[in-house]
C-alpha cells in the first residue's frame, strides 16, 4: 500500500475542497492517505511518502501563497526528487500562469509529476472534483 500526502493552502475554502476531492481519490485506489494543513506539514516528512499532492491558489500577480504555503514548499524541494507529484489549485483571475511556472519549478528539482496538474477559476465544480479523485488515485 502507498502511502500518501495531500499538502495544501486555502484562503477561501476552494483548495481546500480540491484536496479533500484527492485524498479521497488516493484513499479510494488503496492509498493510506492523509490531508495536512501547509503549517502541519515540513521538509522532514518529504521521506514518509510514496506521493505527494501540493495545492495551493493563485495570489497576487499569479504566485504561490506566500506567507505559508511557498516557504513550506521550498523547504520540501530538495526533498521532492524521484518523488511522485501532483500539483492543484483554483484562481479567481489570470490564465493560469502560476501553475504552469509552479509546474516547471518541480520538474527543474527532479519530481515525477503523476498527472498533469489541476487548476480551476473559483469553486471547483463536478468535472473539476473527478479530474482531482483521479489524480489522487494516480498517486496510490
Amino acid at each position: 500500500m502507498s502511502k500518501v500526502a495531500v499538502v495544501y493552502w486555502s484562503g477561501t475554502g476552494n483548495t481546500e475542497q480540491m484536496a479533500q476531492a484527492v485524498l479521497d481519490g488516493a484513499k479510494g485506489a488503496g492509498a493510506d492517505a492523509e490531508l495536512f494543513a501547509c503549517s502541519e506539514f515540513s521538509a522532514s516528512k518529504v521521506a514518509d511518502y510514496d506521493g505527494l499532492a501540493f495545492g495551493c491558489p493563485a495570489m497576487g500577480d499569479e504566485v504561490l501563497e506566500e506567507g505559508e504555503f511557498d516557504p513550506m514548499f521550498t523547504e520540501c524541494e530538495a526533498a521532492l526528487s524521484g518523488k511522485k507529484i501532483v500539483l492543484f489549485g483554483s484562481y479567481g483571475w489570470g490564465d493560469g500562469a502560476w501553475m504552469e511556472n509552479w509546474k516547471e519549478r518541480c520538474a527543474s528539482d527532479g519530481a515525477v509529476l503523476a498527472t498533469d496538474p489541476v487548476i480551476c477559476m473559483n469553486a471547483p465544480e463536478d468535472d473539476t472534483l473527478e479530474s482531482l479523485k483521479a489524480a489522487g488515485a494516480a498517486l496510490a
